[in-house]
């Protein structure tokens, strides 16, 4: 056993350091700030990365979040040196007046992340002046770093759990209450009852939700629960014996959720054991002998109803119950006995409404007007609006007149029939006296925690109470005997704080219920979690959480890690994470506990879990009540009384809340809640998603997706609208810093304004950029990266990309990074509205290796922000190692500190880092003169050699380095303009460069480090030498590692005047999916269209004007396919060379390719095949024939078919013209393609003997063994 006991006391106050700067303020009056969804406000503005504007309350503040070597001392922070200036309040645009304050309230906090620290400042930099307003120009800051004392404190401890040994059962309650639990029940639950009685324990943490603050106290593991065993004196466990117990049901006020149910779970679950020591039993209250100092004779007691049936905005953690339209005036009863009908009772009625204009809804009880709970309107983001008539939603008060309460709603729509209203909860706190009653009741004295001295509960009527019992702690009920069955019955408590208690009451014990499953397997999570394969201590780099249905795929993708990332990866079910860490009932705190003592439990710092995968999808319903529900690994909602519930702007739904390891994190209602651990989530809801998205992890890591795609980056920008306009130049310094730190990556532009905006019935498109990006995509990227406008839908007002193109890329072993910095694009948690980052996601042949994405609506300047943060962590700009993907969305989000970016998720696997090439291939000669003696420009028509090697980063050639080469020759950039489709600039950008024309894209080999390669300049290069660009790339023979390089410094431009003539054109071979194709046959709705060509001086991809390689399908020349960037030399051959393309989604029928293809002269060569597209339906055959026909002794049966890669059952059967059958062939095949040739006969019987010279009849048969569907076709055969 490894114990780590953390206490660290820090006394920084010899120690402190002072830190001090200087911010000036640079301000934007009369401007539109935007929001989200193309919503914005009027108001003062200044340096978005500095802005935080609260659209629910109107407020604007300054903020600014920065390293710093330590925690800072808040008290220590100074704003000094203020200049303000005047601000007239027409200038104040949406601001509330109201909320503006009359200083500016500076704030300092500490935020830590994974043993890193920052500061976080923060202040109103509007205030009042008098009666005017006046704003800050500039200041100085200043602060110390420690001062003071301070406790960092987190004990953990490796210890075993109590369900590691011993026999178990478990059952289940849905109240709070004293319980009685018989022999017999415990016999049909399957507990041993033959044994001592006093070994009986009963355990469980009760049905309350697990805290979200790490720092409330939660059991971690199951706790053992005190009892009274009636009749165990004996040691033997008699028929009339029983066992007494305080269970705690699902029915607990919670102040984290604002809610009196458990938003996870409808059953509490308890565990029987027998084994071990004695169990632990209820003992008495130690009273205090003093006398006492107050009489209580009455309580504080609670009543509430609350239904949980419908999510309105389906966001966040609120749940309603009856809704109010037609039917808009409700009564809900309650009864209160021994009601104290002096004391005034409150009332708390919790409602939302949906309506375009504010709404009210009347409160009555007994028919007295108890008040008005208002609603606002519900627009833009707001989906409802709370009501309200305090900070604590409604809250009156009103005078019983009997036990008998009916509350009477009644919603009042203010003339608008559209609206609605739904009840959250009505709680109602009477006072009562202390009576028995024949029921067992819990009850509490507010007051107590307000007095000091004795206080003495007196009960009256209490001669059906048996005892007492206090349960202020549910695992240590204590109890006070009344003795002889009193009627009166007192007993003393001690002043000073609030207790609980319940009287116990024979004729009123609760049953308990039998689960389904009543026997509980030994498990040990949190005794075995470090335990290597013999049995010892090993750190934990990556969990996998997943349901026990997904575990198979859920180790296969451990297993992918351990072998090809190094990790130590540990998967863990469920259903054993509730079991040990939440008493069995499902509870996202509980999955984040694990994590923590996984975190805090490792054997130093440096070595603390890096990764966590939530393997399986989630969704707002945790309690699976609505159909084809997708909550399999919970996730996090949020709610508070900061945010309105009900708003797409400020709810989120954030995996981060499993990554927050720090003691004051948990509920993520703050900036200074930063994330520790990398947390992503794979969406799959069964076996088939799951092996289908670690097919795709595998893949990405196999040499398949080895190739030059891994040097392609896309930027995708959306087009100005009149509140945002400055994406393209946002972009443009992702662009900058990329090529700044990583001149080795090709980045692609696709910025919307750059092309022709077209009308449509839809509305405007840009049909032009939306081929660019599917075809940019299709040819592979490592990552694609796109900013601006979107939604659930796709991406931009324009669909520049939408859910069907995601489902229908075609991109196998070529999946890109997406990063996808708009609104809602992958708001996973809602399975009646897939997204289109999901479809991303779940392609399994295509799409996303995983996604920086968001899950709700994002401020402008947090997308801003984050998205220019990201790079720098991606690729490391401080030349570290790189980290996963997950891992740098969780360092940005972090360095931003926004808690804006809470909506931004990653999907996919953690622990997955992009996978950018080593450094560096470089370029070492031109036509044999060295790149440093000036080598010409490489003119048109002139023929080139490149010589080159593969390096070490200090520049060393690494000798012993084989493999191939991919080199892609750029011509000069283009410069390019924007075309301010809707009369809207993009900010100050008006033009920008984009990469050159791909005069070359070829192969060669790679050996001793050493390369060189050939090729002819095509005609169509731009005239005006300039720096073009050559990309390098290089897989090594034998070993998964690639090496990357380039260079900028190459002259392009030039004619060579002395160039050879040559007026002949290519030769080209065209087929569908395979070389064995022949033109007419069959293939399904998604072939690959293959093109082999050959020119004595090499073909044209440099895109002259009506010179690209194209691809016309049935003769629709408006929608051609450019092929140029699909072809590549084959390996140290420029005159050979070849492309794929995948078409997709065909229509079943005929179909004609016209192929057009250019030299590097620009001579032409055209050719054309037919294929017929069968649906994947039915098993279909072509082509049905035998070669050699007529034979002698040797023929094949070749057919086309449509069922490629699949295992296929043939049958030929040899007929005479009379119909007898003298051969029949049995024989299972499977294609790469669609021809099958693997049959053979050598004209002999099914005896062995020759059969006669002559004309035969025979049928062949295939069967699909996937599907069991099948065709036949007969042909004839001659045998001489």
């Amino acid at each position: 056993m490894k114990n780590r006991i953390l206490f660290i006391i820090l006394f920084f106050s010899l120690l402190s350091y002072a830190q001090q700067g200087t911010v000036n303020i640079i301000w934007k009056d009369n401007a539109k700030f935007p929001l989200n969804e193309g919503n914005s406000v009027n108001i003062p503005q200044f340096d978005y990365s500095n802005m935080e504007y609260k659209d629910d309350t109107s407020e604007l503040f300054f903020r600014q979040r920065f390293p710093v070597s330590g925690r800072v001392n808040p008290a220590s922070f100074q704003i000094t040196n203020i200049v303000y200036e005047s601000i007239s309040a027409d200038l104040l645009g949406e601001l509330s007046i109201n909320k503006i304050p009359t200083s500016i309230n500076q704030k300092l906090e500490s935020a830590h992340a994974r043993n890193k620290w920052y500061a976080e400042m923060r202040f109103s930099p509007i205030i009042k002046d008098g009666s005017g307003y006046k704003r800050v120009k500039s200041f100085s800051y200043s602060y110390n770093i420690g001062g003071g004392a301070f406790n960092f404190k987190d004990t953990q401890i490796i210890t075993n759990s109590v369900l590691a040994s011993g026999e178990w059962r478990r059952f289940y309650v849905e109240k709070s209450g004293v319980y009685r639990i018989s022999k017999s029940f415990l016999q049909q639950i399957g507990v041993n009852v033959n044994v001592d009685p006093r070994k009986i324990k009963i355990y469980g943490n009760g049905g309350r939700m697990a805290p979200l603050k790490n720092n409330i106290a939660y059991p971690d593991d199951l706790a053992e629960n005190a009892i009274l065993f009636v009749g165990e004196e004996d040691g033997n466990f008699g028929d009339g014996d029983y066992i007494l117990f305080y269970a705690e049901g699902v029915d607990n006020w919670n102040d984290e959720s604002g809610t009196n149910n458990n938003l996870y779970a409808n059953k509490t679950y308890y565990y029987v054991t027998s084994s071990g020591t004695d169990g632990k039993r209820i003992n008495d209250v130690v009273q205090p002998t003093d006398p006492a100092t107050v009489t209580v004779t009455s309580f504080d007691d609670y009543y509430y109803h609350e239904e949980d049936l419908v999510s309105i905005a389906r966001l966040g953690r609120k749940w309603h119950g009856e809704q109010f339209n037609v039917n808009n005036s409700q009564d809900f009863e309650f009864f209160v006995p021994d009601i104290d009908l002096t004391s005034p009772v409150t009332i708390n009625v919790s409602a939302a409404a949906t309506s375009l204009t504010a709404t009210t809804m009347g409160v009555k009880a007994n028919g007295q007007n108890v008040g008005t709970v208002t609603f606002g309107s519900s627009s833009g983001s707001n989906v409802a609006r709370e009501g309200m008539n305090s900070n604590q939603g409604f809250v009156g008060t009103f005078t019983p007149a009997g036990g008998t309460i009916t509350i009477n709603l009644t919603y009042n729509n203010n003339g608008v029939p559209g609206s609605n209203a739904w009840l959250d909860y009505i709680v109602i706190k009477p006072k009562r006296f202390l009576k028995g009653n024949g029921k067992q009741f819990r009850f509490q004295y507010d007051a107590a925690g307000g007095n000091t001295g004795v206080l003495e509960y007196q009960l009256t009527n209490a001669s059906g109470i048996s005892a007492v019992w206090d349960i202020t702690d549910i695992y240590n009920a204590r109890k006070v005997t009344n003795e002889s069955n009193q009627g009166q019955f007192s007993f003393r408590a001690q002043a000073g704080e609030v207790r609980k208690y319940i009287t116990v009451v024979p004729s009123d014990y609760y049953s308990p219920l039998r689960d389904s499953q009543t026997a509980v397997a030994n498990q040990n999570i949190k005794g075995t979690i470090f335990n290597n394969s013999q049995g010892q201590f090993q750190d934990i780099d990556y969990l996998i959480v997943t349901p026990a249905y997904l575990n198979s795929e859920a180790e296969r993708l451990a297993n992918i890690h351990r072998t090809s990332s190094g990790l130590n990866v540990k998967v863990v079910n469920l259903e054993n994470i509730y079991q040990e860490f939440s008493s069995g009932k499902q509870d996202i705190a509980a999955i984040r506990n694990l994590v923590r003592y996984i975190y805090f439990n490792a054997s130093s710092d440096d070595k603390r879990i890096k990764y966590v995968c939530l393997f399986g999808d989630a969704s707002f319903d945790y309690k699976n009540r609505i159909p084809n529900n997708t909550n399999i690994v919970p996730t996090f909602h949020a709610y508070g009384g900061s945010i309105s519930n009900y708003s797409t702007s400020t709810t989120f739904v954030s995996d981060e809340f499993f990554g927050l390891m720090d003691a004051n994190e948990g509920s993520i209602t703050d900036n200074a809640e930063s994330a520790d651990v990398a947390v992503g989530r794979m969406l799959v809801t069964d076996a088939t998603d799951a092996r289908e998205m670690v097919d795709k992890v595998a893949a990405y890591l196999h040499e398949e997706s080895y190739g030059r795609w891994r040097n392609e980056y896309i930027l995708v920008a959306d087009d100005p609208d009149e509140v945002v306009s400055d994406f393209v130049p946002q972009m443009e310094g992702v662009y900058n810093m990329v090529v700044a730190n990583k001149p080795f990556i090709n980045v692609r532009k696709i910025y919307s304004d750059a092309y022709i905006q077209e009308s449509s019935s839809g509305g405007y498109r840009y049909p032009k950029a939306k081929q660019q990006i599917i075809r940019s995509i299709n040819y592979g990227s490592l990552i694609v990266n796109y900013l601006g406008h979107g939604g659930e839908d796709g991406m931009a007002a324009e669909r520049i990309f939408e859910k069907s193109d995601a489902q229908e890329l075609n991109n196998e072993n070529k999946y890109p990074l997406f990063i996808t910095v708009t609104c809602e694009l992958t708001r996973f948690d809602n399975p009646y509205r897939p997204t289109c980052g999901e479809y991303l996601y779940w392609n399994p042949k295509g799409g996303a290796i995983g996604l920086i994405t968001t899950t709700r609506s994002i401020f402008v300047n947090a997308a801003f922000g984050f998205n220019a943060a990201l790079p720098e962590h991606l690729f490391a700009f401080d030349g570290g190692e790189y980290p996963s993907m997950a891992e740098a969305m969780r360092m940005a989000k972090v360095a931003e500190g926004n808690s804006n970016l809470r909506v931004v998720s990653f999907i996919g696997d953690p622990a997955l880092v992009v996978a950018i090439p080593k450094p560096k291939i470089v370029l070492t000669e031109i036509n044999d003169v060295p790149v440093s003696g000036a080598p010409e420009a490489l003119k048109a028509l002139s023929f080139v050699k490149l010589e080159g090697q593969v390096t070490d980063e200090g520049g060393n050639l690494l000798s012993n380095y084989n493999g191939e080469l991919a080199a892609t020759v750029f011509d000069k950039p283009i410069d390019t303009q924007l075309l301010e489709n809707d009369g809207i600039a993009n900010g100050d950008a008006t033009d920008f460069k984009v990469l050159g024309e791909a005069i070359f894209r070829g192969n060669a080999t790679v050996a001793g480090g050493k390369f060189e390669f050939n090729f002819v300049v095509p005609r169509d290069i731009r005239i005006p030498v300039g720096n073009g660009r050559v990309s390098f790339y290089s897989k090594r023979n034998n070993v998964l590692e690639d090496h990357t390089g380039f260079d900028s410094d190459i002259k392009i431009g030039g004619i060579n005047e002395n160039a050879e003539e040559d007026v002949t054109g290519p030769t080209v071979r065209l087929y569908m999916n395979d070389e064995s194709f022949i033109s007419g046959g069959i293939t399904n709705d998604s072939p690959i269209f293959l093109a082999f060509l050959q020119d004595e001086h090499g073909i044209n991809t440099a895109s002259g004007i009506g010179h690209d390689i194209v691809a016309i399908l049935d003769g629709d020349e408006t929608k051609p396919f450019v092929l140029n960037d699909y072809y590549e030399t084959d390996v140290d051959d420029y005159m050979k060379g070849s492309l794929k393309y995948p078409f997709s989604d065909l229509e079943p029928g005929l179909h004609t390719i016209t192929f057009k293809a250019w030299d590097v002269y620009n001579n032409l060569v055209t050719s054309e095949i037919q294929f017929v597209v069968v649906g994947d339906e039915e098993m279909r055959l072509e082509k049905v024939l035998n070669y050699p026909n007529p034979f002698v002794s040797y023929t094949e049966f070749w057919f086309t078919h449509n069922r490629p890669f699949e295992p296929l059952d043939v049958q030929v059967q040899i007929f005479t013209v009379s119909g007898k059958v003298v051969k029949t062939i049995n024989q299972s095949v499977s294609t790469e393609g669609f021809l099958c040739r693997d049959i053979k006969w050598d004209g002999r019987d099914d005896f062995g003997d020759r059969i006669g010279k002559g004309v035969y009849v025979y049928k062949l048969t295939v069967r699909s063994v996937s599907t069991g569907k099948k065709a036949e076709k007969y042909e004839k055969l001659v045998l001489l």
